[in-house]
């Protein structure tokens, strides 16, 4: 799944299920380097805390092996949209501290190497920190730190000095600007690249579909009852304007997302950062991604409040709702084939049951229902998540950005199976629709105007008390002649709305 792939996990052991914080997060390609090394499978690093043992193939540093150490509680990593972001926001940075003076060029040309590599998940197994870390992410921006200056430094382009993890890499950051800026940076891009190209293209499916089937007309439902008739095209247009809906709500909740707060460092002050530092590389980051970042101009709101990210989060529980409303519909018009509504047949795509034959289940609907549910209470997560901004800085920002990212990344996947496994390649069955339509004693509605409700409503009550079309027994009934009342009960033209033979409305 592009927005959110896959955490690796600890191996099932029972060292990890007893949560032994000494064993748990060794990387699984530490342990396969330890074997035919001996001794040398770990070396030793420092910190400001003491020494430890980092695996020895590992790009990282004290400060990341001291995090997986600390955190062993779901083996589920960061995502790879948000390590892409962490490399994008990590190497701009370099650039505007070499324009602005405060980095030699051969380091940030380095740095932004290293950094360009992180974003194109070179070295995603380098990043092994769990999702549920210091509320910061300042352990995610240290690997990510540390991963980049010993990419760096093996490079050989940096001269005689050696590139440091906080020195060089991290000049002018602070994780607290840094991690939110990414988480940022991050939903954007999985907003656009993933999320509204899906949405788009379901609702192209969904009007093409619609556009097919125009002419059939099908009994309506309100409160899960028989209704005044529509044509499938008009069913089909309410999910569209849906998802228009849906992408009108996001994009405008996005304006507000890329406002990126670094700059602000370790309060919103900026402190030991260049005034001209964020705005800098906001507008590097949307040369570099076609994307309007630009600096936002309260770094405090950034760091202390993600109410920005709430509210996208607003937008994609609504957008679950929405996807969840088209897929139950789907659902109940599959129901059958005898003894359900049957009015479609979805696309058969694996056996239904394992011991009825023949039965063949809605699995796409189905699936998209399970990650919308998923999304809802990513939903109710971060909007706890979002109210633990304590003073200046909120401390639960790695919970943020990946339920933001693995949000996206469902909705857009199952907008895709939607399209391309349901809807696309349905079939009506006309014949089930047009019986049940000839039916529905609703159909007396449009007599209202000319022999009164009561009446009508005793067509309607025969009607299906005998199981006979309304037409029969409206031309026994009525008082008017067959010619006019198939005018007046003609499906299709009931469809089209409007006051017939010049009477009142209806009700529901």
């Amino acid at each position: 799944m592009d927005g959110r792939q896959p955490g690796k996990r600890c191996p099932a052991s029972p060292r990890f299920l007893s949560l032994n914080p000494k064993k748990c997060g060794v990387d699984a390609m530490s342990k396969a380097s330890s074997k035919g090394t001996g001794p040398q499978a770990f070396r030793i690093e420092h910190d400001s805390m003491g020494e430890l043992r980092v695996p020895a193939q590992a790009l990282w540093g004290a400060q990341t092996q001291r995090a997986v150490d600390n955190f062993p509680v779901s083996g589920q990593r960061m995502p790879r949209g948000f390590i892409r972001a962490l490399g994008l926001v990590k190497g701009a940075a370099a650039g505007v501290n070499a324009e602005l003076g405060h980095l030699p060029k051969p380091i940030a040309k380095a740095i932004a190497q290293a950094a360009a590599e992180v974003a194109e998940g070179a070295h995603d197994a380098q990043f092994p920190i769990d999702v549920y870390q210091t509320g910061s992410g300042t352990s995610s921006n240290m690997n990510a730190n540390e991963v980049i200056a010993t990419l760096a430094n093996r490079s050989g382009t940096t001269g005689q000095v050696a590139v440091h993890p906080n020195d060089h890499v991290n000049q002018g950051q602070s994780s607290n600007d840094v991690i939110p800026t990414a988480l940022r940076v991050a939903a954007v891009l999985a907003a656009h690249e993933q999320l509204l190209p899906a949405l788009a293209h379901l609702r192209t499916v969904i009007e093409r579909k619609g556009r097919s089937l125009r002419k059939v007309v099908k009994t309506g439902r309100t409160h899960l009852m028989d209704a005044m008739p529509l044509t499938f095209e008009q069913e089909f247009g309410t999910w569209s304007a849906q998802l228009a809906s849906a992408e009108d709500r996001l994009g405008d909740s996005l304006k507000r997302l890329r406002r990126l707060p670094l700059g602000g460092t370790a309060i919103g002050t900026g402190i030991n950062a260049d005034p001209r530092f964020g705005e800098r590389v906001a507008k590097a980051l949307k040369q570099g991604t076609g994307f309007k970042f630009e600096s936002a101009a309260n770094k405090f709101e950034g760091l202390a409040a993600q109410d920005d990210a709430v509210e996208v989060s607003g937008q994609l529980n609504a957008l679950a709702v929405a996807l969840i409303k088209i897929a139950n519909d789907l659902r109940w018009m599959n129901a059958g084939p005898l003894a359900g509504l049957g009015e479609i047949e979805l696309p058969a795509l694996q056996p239904g049951s394992s011991i009825m034959p023949g039965k063949v289940n809605p699995v796409i609907p189905e699936a998209t229902v399970m990650a919308c549910a998923q999304v809802i209470g990513h939903h109710t997560a971060i909007t706890v998540a979002g109210q633990t901004g304590n003073f200046q800085l909120n401390v639960t920002l790695p919970l943020i950005a990946v339920n933001l990212l693995e949000g996206m990344g469902l909705l857009a996947n199952v907008s895709r199976l939607l399209a391309d496994s349901a809807i696309e390649g349905l079939t009506v069955r006309e014949d089930r629709v047009a019986e049940a339509l000839a039916r529905n004693p609703i159909l007396v509605t449009a007599l209202n105007p000319i022999i009164g409700y009561e009446k009508a409503a005793a067509i309607a009550k025969r009607a299906y008390k005998e199981k006979r079309p309304v037409l029969e027994i409206a031309m026994e009934d009525s008082g008017l002649d067959e010619a006019e009342l198939r005018r007046l009960l003609d499906p299709k033209a009931l469809t089209a709305g409007g006051i017939h033979a010049g009477g009142s409305g209806a009700g529901g």
